[in-house]
């Protein structure tokens, strides 16, 4: 028999302020949009028996956690935290906007680094063994992990190749569900479902996209 992974992306959140400034991603909360979200997924799972409910332990995949598995108590597995870029002062101006919006463009090199910051093969180096930890454990038979957009690529990508190769192509909107089944071999169900947009009418942009738009507002003032 097969065992459930339910793959979640935490709902939306604000990276940058009015005037887009960014802000520490570690601290921020879930907006309003990204509660509903939350809580269509709860809606969503709500006849499911969830054996297990992990969370990166951030702010945002606590909370979506949190809401989508009330009851429950929320394991926090620090090797899934987000991948960590650099601060933006530490690339030049001149090529901010290709590093950002390009960060997870076609198949990703072990070796390049998310926005200056953290490797993509540094990525694989903790989070595939937290994976193993999970798959290893055989008491649970459905658990839901709520991580973030490079993580559930990581393991999607992992999920179906069966080799650290990051296929940046899978979009990853906020609040989605990814459905995976383990048992001898991964079997991937369903990617990127966002309860609250099926057929994702409300944008045609990758989240990378959306959060530059949200940021040069504030770079074309300077």
């Amino acid at each position: 028999m097969r065992r459930r992974l339910y793959l979640m992306r935490h709902g939306a959140v604000a990276y940058f302020d009015d005037d887009g400034r960014p802000v520490a991603p570690d601290d921020v909360p879930l907006t309003d949009e990204g509660r509903e979200q939350a809580e269509a997924t709860r809606e969503l799972l709500q006849e499911e028996r969830i054996d297990r409910v992990l969370s990166s332990g951030l702010p945002r995949t606590a909370e979506t956690a949190a809401l989508v598995a009330p009851g429950h108590e929320v394991e926090t597995w620090p090797d899934l935290r987000e991948i960590m870029g650099a601060r933006f002062s530490s690339i030049p101006p001149a090529e901010l906007e290709e590093a950002f919006v390009h960060a997870f463009r076609g198949v990703v090199p072990n070796d390049k680094r998310f926005i200056g910051g953290e490797t993509i093969g540094e990525l694989f180096d903790r989070v595939l063994p937290a994976l193993e930890r999970l798959v290893e454990d055989e008491t649970w038979d459905t658990a839901l992990v709520v991580a973030h957009g490079a993580v559930n690529r990581a393991i999607l990508s992992y999920a179906l190749t069966g080799e650290r190769m990051f296929l940046g192509r899978f979009e990853q909107a906020p609040g989605c569900l990814n459905v995976l089944d383990v048992g001898d071999e991964w079997v991937v169900r369903a990617v990127n479902v966002a309860p609250g947009d099926l057929v994702h009418r409300s944008t045609r942009l990758t989240q990378m996209e959306q959060y530059w738009l949200q940021y040069r507002p504030h770079e074309l003032m300077e």
